[in-house]
This record gives structure tokens, sequence and C-alpha cells, in this order.
């Protein structure tokens, strides 16, 4: 028995891993395109809550924020399973967990509330008695951007 180059193995692993990472990624694809239909028989306040987590033997997996989201999820089970029988998924239960999640789709990330011309005075004098030049620089842009 001759010894095994393993080299010549790792196009092989590359391959096998890559076309796991595309079938996971086809199914999160799938998943996602699935969610976005499902939602669109709810009324809008609960879609935004609500989150299409898995399909698996017959039963659709949704996540939920609150306890209190879960029974209002439950309460459109028959349009929710309409839906997936409409789309070509044969579901027959549902099941809704509680988790934490953000809202669908995330909001916007508020900015941080501009500096006052105060503070670009306190920066400036700061950027003055530091020896450091980069640090005097970085307190300097901070300033001026305090004063737009």
């Amino acid at each position: 028995m001759q010894p095994t180059d393993r080299s010549s193995f790792r196009p092989a692993l590359g391959a096998a891993r890559d076309d796991r990472l595309r079938s996971l990624a086809e199914r999160a694809q799938a998943l996602d395109a699935l969610d976005r239909r499902l939602r669109q028989s709810l009324p809008h306040e609960l879609a935004q809550r609500v989150r299409l987590a898995n399909v698996r033997q017959g039963r659709l997996v949704f996540l939920v924020s609150a306890a209190s989201l879960s029974t209002a999820l439950r309460l459109h089970t028959p349009e929710l399973l309409r839906a997936a029988r409409e789309a070509g998924v044969e579901a027959s239960t549902l099941t809704v967990k509680v988790a934490t999640m953000q809202t669908v789709p995330p909001a916007e990330t508020p900015r941080a509330p501009p500096l006052s011309s105060a503070a670009g005075r306190e920066l400036r004098a700061a950027a003055a008695s530091v020896a450091d030049p980069d640090l005097r620089d970085q307190l300097l842009r901070m300033a001026i951007l305090a004063e737009e």
C-alpha cells in the first residue's frame, strides 16, 4: 500500500465544502423567500415582528420575540398554512418559538447626536495641550465635526 499524498485531498474537500455551503446558502435563500411570501398573509404590524425559521416534516416554525406575539400568530395559522400550500410547501402544523430577535426588516441605525460648539471648543483646547501628534489630529478632526 502506497502512502497517500494528503494535498491531493484538498481540492476534493474544498469542493465538498463548497457544495455544502452552496446547498446551505440555497436553503437559506429559499426560506427567506418563503418567509417573505408567508408574512404577506399576515397583518402588517404582526408581519414585521415574526420570522419563519424553518420548514421541517410538514411543520412551519416561526420565531417571535414575545409570548403575546405567539398567541397573535397562532390565530393566523389557517392563513399561513394556506399560503404555504399555495407556495408549494405541504405544511399541516405551525410551531411558534419565542426568541430574542430583530424586527423584520431591521430599523435604520440611529445617528449619534451632533456635538455642541462648546464640545468643539473643548476638543480644540484638549488638542492644544496634547504632545502626541496623532491624538492631536484626531481631536482636531472631532472639533471640526462639532463646528459643522
